[in-house]
């Protein structure tokens, strides 16, 4: 085996491994073949949620593995509609309990709640730390506003923010945010569902490099220190999709990707989302 996952975030006591497995989607014999592909490729990092219905099923494939526990880094979250304090802790216990992996390492509000009060919220999610039920804590789809209060309210304990991120939506003031607060920023459809894989600029840098097109969108997360959670079926798809470290994009190539953000480049805009500044 080939481990091309030596590179880590680390984030307040955590280390997060930048390439990890996005299973949104993902269930029975797809998941758990997907799951031998990305631990035969070097994976190590694995993101679920009650939401994707697949936790039960993504730690009995990790189980199987034969993988230590101590190997591993697995995320999940916590339902927008589940964020009272007593929801909250339901949903984590629950959660640990379908994983059958013991604490999780990162846990996560999947999105803000426009009905549940910030502060009752985050007191919950430390003291879900607090008991034991993971070693981490974090947000996902936390726009920079909400974030400061988020990261006000739990004395600075959270590592992590989750949010879309790809060449064509530009996320740099949230990014600048969560370095100021010493979190890690974690990208998932950093492919953009796919829609990026057919661009002209991304195809010219990959005919350059000799690399896949998604190759070259991984490379500019990783460049960037920002932490990826690509979701692919396909096992020559899934071990490429680990295989960034073995080259380099310069300065112009960079700024090349970033230059292809558009103002409506976001894919995933609930209702309840009331404001993303």
């Amino acid at each position: 085996m080939t481990d091309h996952s030596a590179t880590s975030i680390a984030a307040k006591g955590a280390m997060i491994p930048q390439i990890g497995l996005g299973t949104w989607e993902l269930g029975g014999r797809v998941l758990a073949d997907a799951v031998d592909a990305a631990v035969a490729a070097g994976y190590r990092h694995f993101d679920t949620a009650p939401r994707y219905g697949n936790e039960a099923e993504l730690g009995a494939a990790l189980r199987a593995t034969g993988l230590a526990r101590d190997s591993l880094f697995i995320t999940t979250k916590v339902w927008y509609t589940e964020l009272s304090a007593p929801a909250l802790r339901r949903s984590a216990e629950t959660s640990v309990e379908r994983l059958g992996l013991g604490p999780v390492d990162l846990l996560l509000v999947h999105w803000p709640s426009p009905d549940v009060p910030l502060e009752e919220t985050m007191t919950a999610l430390r003291e879900v730390r607090l008991g034991g039920l993971t070693r981490h804590i974090g947000v996902s789809n936390f726009p920079v506003s909400l974030l400061d209060r988020a990261v006000a309210l739990t004395d600075g304990e959270l590592v992590a923010n989750q949010c879309e991120y790809h060449p064509r939506l530009d996320q740099a003031a949230l990014i600048r945010r969560c370095r100021h607060h010493g979190l890690a920023f974690i990208a998932y459809a950093p492919v953009g569902n796919g829609r990026l894989l057919q661009d002209p600029v991304i195809a010219a840098l990959a005919r350059r490099h000799d690399r896949s097109p998604a190759q070259i969108i991984l490379r500019w997360h990783v460049q960037q220190g920002v932490a990826a959670i690509p979701r692919s079926t396909n096992p020559r798809h899934i071990a490429e999709n680990i295989a960034v470290t073995g080259f380099a994009l310069d300065e112009a190539e960079m700024a090349a990707i970033s230059g292809l953000a558009v103002p409506d480049g976001r894919i995933f805009d609930p209702a309840w989302v009331t404001g993303w500044a």
